[in-house]
């Protein structure tokens, strides 16, 4: 019942946002307007979702979205892929084309074709515009409602007062009657539009059969999978894909890639349960010492609980089959790192980022880190000065370059990357007392021009959070 209501939360919220936004007698809601509903939108979900972090399995999840967008028309939208740290079973797409998947939907999952199957069906919900049909319908509600549904929302659902409760659930039922949730014959054509646009990218549409099947059989341990509840009629759905695959005949497959087998297991060994983690990949080297897949993941999974040592010895082991692969040189060199081992992380780091033109962020933030932890202060500053021109949204290569400047004396640049650092973490008091320590050190006249620019705007802005 808690899954569901945090199923039915999502479409109550986007009916407030869409009640607030496109008040009453408003026609259907225009590209922009879904725009701006999808900041607002993303502003909640991601203030109140645990999203995974882990670049490579970001990377790749973003990969498979866009194969499939690769074979769609031009789209209004720059569509983006998130992976939500929780084993729930369920995936929904925003308005503007943001979608979410689970990552135990994910780890439900055997092969890429799988992952392809719902992603091709969430966008396709995006690119028919039954969302924003949705929104439309639901700026029908009359004020009082859409006070309540408010009121019920921002007190809580869960763990609210009965007042608030008592509100909830009359939104609850306003949702109900404006049919929110996506209908029978929404679900039939996404599947049908996903399809087509699965299989021209070269995967096995099959596969979501597969997946809601698997969906499906969870009912019979966990109650009602969330993902039932906000994508109803499986049974016509596994149906229809299984008639329309028969007359397709012979259809592509991408099967279990190495980039899909790689991503699931980091899921595992990285997020989920601790301790069933470490009995699984375990117990799968104990059964077969050749398992490379096993390996990497009872190493990543022995990191994490601190075995670090153990763990070096088992991504060795792995590195023995597969000397060439920058992301598990990258996981070694950050092990080591943790470990004191500070020659060993510089020689794993240094060849993880020597094998790619585009070396993933995180293994050049510990690449520079290894080097100021080294006293190698210039190579740190340049490696940290690249990474946040590629990647200028990585907050702790900002920290970490001022307090690097800040060893060579230059008290300048160490206190204006120390307030980006805060700049960036929403902190107002940090980010100002360190962009007036910038001021002080400084006599070029642009650079007081942009602090001072930047100090009047952090100081309006938080003028704005102490009236609230």
């Amino acid at each position: 019942m808690f899954l569901l209501k945090k199923a039915i939360y999502f479409f109550i919220l986007m009916a407030v946002l869409a009640g607030l936004l496109f008040p009453q007698g408003s026609r259907a809601i225009t590209i922009a307007e879904e725009e701006e509903l999808s900041r607002q939108f993303l502003k909640v979900v991601l203030n109140r979702l645990s999203l995974v972090k882990d670049p490579y399995i970001v990377n790749y999840v973003n990969s498979v979205g866009q194969n499939i967008l690769r074979e769609l028309p031009p789209q209004p939208f720059s569509y983006k892929f998130y992976v939500i740290d929780s084993d729930v079973y369920n995936a929904f797409a925003t308005p503007a084309g943001h979608i979410f998947i689970y990552r135990g939907l994910i780890e439900a999952m055997d092969t890429e074709d799988e992952l392809a199957g719902i992603l091709a069906h969430e966008i396709a919900h995006v690119q028919c515009r039954h969302i924003s049909d949705k929104i439309d319908r639901s700026s029908k509600l009359n004020l009082a409602t859409l006070a309540g549904l408010a009121a019920g929302i921002f007190l809580g659902v869960s763990g609210a007062d009965v007042a608030a409760q008592a509100l909830t659930v009359g939104s609850m039922a306003a949702v109900q009657s404006l049919e929110l949730a996506y209908s029978r014959e929404d679900e039939i054509q996404a599947d049908k539009v996903g399809l087509d646009n699965m299989t021209r990218a070269g995967y096995d549409a099959r596969a979501l059969m597969t997946i809601l099947n698997k969906i499906r059989s969870k009912r019979w341990f966990d109650g009602l999978p969330t993902y039932l509840s906000t994508h109803p009629a499986a049974e016509e759905r596994i149906a229809y894909i299984d008639s329309w695959s028969q007359n397709k005949g012979e259809l592509p497959s991408m099967g279990a890639t190495a980039d899909f087998k790689k991503a699931r297991v980091r899921l595992l060994a990285l997020y989920g349960n601790e301790t069933r983690a470490v009995s699984h990949f375990k117990n799968a080297v104990e059964r077969n010492p050749n398992d490379t897949e096993a390996r990497y993941g009872y190493g990543l999974v022995l990191a994490r609980i601190g075995h670090r040592k153990d763990a070096a010895f088992h991504l060795q082991k792995v590195l023995e089959q597969n000397p060439l692969d920058r992301s598990i040189l990258g996981d070694l060199g950050r092990i080591h790192f943790f470990d004191g081992r500070l020659p060993e992380a510089l020689t794993a780091l240094r060849a993880s980022v020597s094998l790619s033109e585009s070396a993933a962020p995180e293994t050049m933030f510990y690449l520079a880190r290894t080097q100021a932890e080294l006293g190698k202060l210039s190579e740190a500053i340049t490696i940290f000065e690249t990474l946040i021109e590629s990647h200028p949204d990585y907050e702790q290569a900002y920290y970490f370059l001022g307090e690097s400047y800040g060893k060579q004396g230059d008290l300048f640049q160490a206190h204006y990357h120390l307030a980006r650092f805060y700049e960036k973490r929403r902190d107002p008091r940090n980010t100002v007392f360190h962009f007036q320590k910038a001021l002080k050190n400084t006599q070029d006249p642009e650079r007081k021009k942009e602090i001072e620019d930047i100090l009047k705007n952090v100081r309006n802005e938080f003028k704005d959070i102490r009236k609230k």
